[in-house]
């Protein structure tokens, strides 16, 4: 029983999820297992309300399922759920490439399961199977190795150069203990500054050092 004064806890407002297959019996077995749950409502085919998130049926991640997904993120605020039969490597990395937020084997749809992914995707938490997760940390961390490493590009969009000038920047150090701290020259520190505000498209040192401290890049 409820104390004297005590109200039930309210309930948040459903997510609003589209549901797309390339077939009619993939979407409607898949809009049955989740309109019973009150943490969602499926909209209907062709509803012009706006979803927080589409779940995409597909056996893989074919030509069709990356222009669907490059379309979703290019023209829609949604985020995709992948619900795939089958994925590799090579369909992972295109899958999040095209903008693809989570995914969930076919064999592990299960309503509960499913509910959790679109609670993930709808926060930009994002959702992957451990195996598929650790597919693609070592997928990034090759690229990083062999590709971008030696060319001086991060994934983070700075290097290790640009950072601990950033740093001692944010340290307090001017141009001059900058260099010398770096054992450069002034004007080494002053051109990757430059080259750096460049290419983030950033006005000064000042927005430099902010933007690394708000994107936890030093």
């Amino acid at each position: 029983m409820k104390g004297p004064g005590r109200s039930a806890a309210p309930v948040g407002e459903p997510i609003l999820v589209n549901v797309a297959a390339a077939d009619a019996l993939s979407r409607a077995g898949l809009v049955a297992q989740l309109r019973p749950h009150p943490e969602v409502c499926v909209l209907d085919e062709g509803d012009s309300t706006e979803a927080a998130v589409l779940v995409l049926v597909a056996d893989t991640v074919d030509e069709n399922v990356r222009v669907l997904v490059l379309r979703t993120s290019r023209t829609t605020t949604m985020r995709t759920l992948l619900v795939v039969t089958s994925i590799d490597e090579q369909h992972l990395v295109s899958a999040v490439e095209s903008g693809v937020t989570g995914i969930v084997r076919r064999a592990d749809a299960s309503p509960e399961h499913l509910i959790q992914a679109i609670r993930s995707v709808a926060r930009r938490d994002g959702h992957l199977p451990g195996d598929l997760l650790g597919q693609l940390l070592t997928t990034v961390g090759t690229v990083q190795k062999t590709l971008l490493g030696p060319r001086g590009l991060y994934f983070a969009g700075l290097n290790d150069r640009e950072r601990n000038v950033l740093r001692l920047l944010a340290d307090g150090h001017d141009t001059s203990d900058v260099a010398e701290s770096l054992g450069c020259s002034q004007r080494t520190v002053k051109k990757i500054l430059t080259d750096l505000m460049h290419r983030l498209n950033l006005r000064n040192r000042t927005q430099a050092v902010a933007y690394a401290l708000r994107n936890d890049l030093i």
